[in-house]
């Protein structure tokens, strides 16, 4: 097992090389499909579109959100295609790692010029 801040760091040098491939300006699934292969080609585990199921006041509604990826069952990556990441992105993110118990989250935006400047660690002090 990974630890968290490796894992992070694979996750970025990849999110890194589908931007120097793909660059800006493409639809958020693209960027989605992109990542997942060469987090695979890295022999990292990673699940897209993961539902999750809730519950409200003790009832069950179902599913209520879709993560857009799970990687090693331990960070939750949200990926965004926008002109500029807003704070209820953040809460988003902070948000699905609350419900889902996990501690980490990247919220990567590949719509930007540099795109360290689009990529935020978000953290849950569980």
């Amino acid at each position: 097992m990974n630890s968290l801040n490796d894992l992070s760091y694979k996750i970025i040098g990849s999110a890194m090389e589908v931007y120097k491939t793909l660059g800006p300006g493409l639809l958020e699934s693209a960027y989605e499909k992109a990542l997942v292969h060469e987090l695979n080609l890295a022999g990292i585990p990673v699940q897209s579109q993961v539902g999750v199921e809730m519950s409200y006041k003790g009832v069950n509604i179902g599913e209520g959100l879709r993560l857009d990826l799970l990687v090693d069952n331990q960070i939750i990556v949200e990926l965004k295609s926008v002109e500029e990441l807003k704070p209820v992105h953040h809460k988003q993110l902070l948000t699905y790692l609350r419900l889902m118990d996990k501690r980490l989250g990247l919220l990567i935006n590949f719509n930007v010029t540099d795109i360290m400047q689009g990529i935020k660690r978000v953290v849950n002090n569980l």
